[in-house]
């Protein structure tokens, strides 16, 4: 009785690292320590006490660890009516944000019409004005409308996306006419081809574009300042700016305020990274 000769498993030897590789990887782990150390002091001051957090100076590892933080942040906070009222603000912004642009972000690739070049000058010129120029005459517009102190105060002001408008815009020229043509050839009117065709085509900029808005308005802190004084009506930014009292700031329980926060917008990076990208490599911004 033979038994079969087993061959050994050749394996490749693996390459060396080229100096080029390894100087790129030490770059890499120093730029994402750089980002990731103020996440990691933020939560290691979370587990401290009050008076060992405001400690001068600072030291990373808590001493004694502790949850109380996060105890008084939902005992004394109104973390979950805070979370709501971001949730809201933030998902109509980017509903209306999405439509908004995603029509005239095609108007202007698509269509001619008198004054084409003078509403797209104008839609550029909000690329270069600073949002905090246009707090007191958008404010005063509010107040007239009665809308203080409102959902809508904080949502419609928000609703103004030239950027958003420009990355459509260089998207949708990007689009073959051929694709339209064949679809005119066919009978079919432009606002089919619109939700049929170009809709379709775009759900990797449509994606990047509501996931920017999103966190932009999720992170918003002066407009919903500005508007509503009702404290019912506190996004997560504003609720955290409240954690104080007669002694001065909670230092342990603002960095725990501050990383639910930003727990969301961790989870839809983590879970949309892959149309983040691909919406950028799409949108022709990468070349310009």
């Amino acid at each position: 009785m033979t038994t079969a000769a087993t061959t050994p498993i050749r394996t490749k030897p693996r390459k060396r690292w080229t100096p080029s590789q390894i100087v790129l990887t030490l770059l890499g782990t120093v730029v994402s320590a750089v980002f990731v150390a103020p996440i990691a002091a933020a939560l290691l001051t979370s587990f401290k006490s009050e008076a060992e957090a405001a400690e001068i100076p600072p030291h990373w590892l808590p001493e004694a660890w502790t949850g109380q933080a996060w105890k008084a942040l939902f005992e004394t906070g109104n973390i979950t009516n805070w979370f709501v009222n971001s949730f809201v603000v933030s998902v109509c912004v980017t509903a209306v944000v999405l439509v908004v642009s995603a029509l005239a972000g095609y108007g202007f690739a698509r269509t001619e019409f008198k004054g084409k070049s003078v509403l797209m000058g104008v839609v550029m010129a909000g690329l270069m004005i600073s949002p905090a120029v246009l707090g007191v005459p958008l404010f005063t517009t509010v107040q007239q409308m009665g809308m203080v102190d409102t959902y809508w105060g904080m949502i419609l002001p928000q609703c103004a996306p030239a950027a958003m408008v420009y990355i459509l815009y260089k998207f949708f020229q990007g689009i073959p006419r051929e694709l339209e043509e064949a679809a005119f050839i066919d009978g079919a009117g432009r606002w089919r081809i619109f939700f049929t065709i170009i809709l379709p085509l775009s759900r990797p900029s449509l994606a990047a574009v509501g996931i920017f808005t999103f966190i932009s308005s999720w992170n918003n802190f002066l407009w919903p300042y500005m508007v509503t004084n009702n404290p019912d009506l506190m996004t997560m930014p504003n609720g955290i700016a409240t954690v104080m009292n007669s002694y001065g700031i909670q230092w342990a329980q603002l960095m725990a305020g501050g990383l639910m926060a930003g727990l969301p917008l961790i989870i839809v990076f983590v879970f949309f990274q892959r149309q983040i990208v691909a919406g950028v490599a799409h949108t022709g911004l990468a070349g310009q």
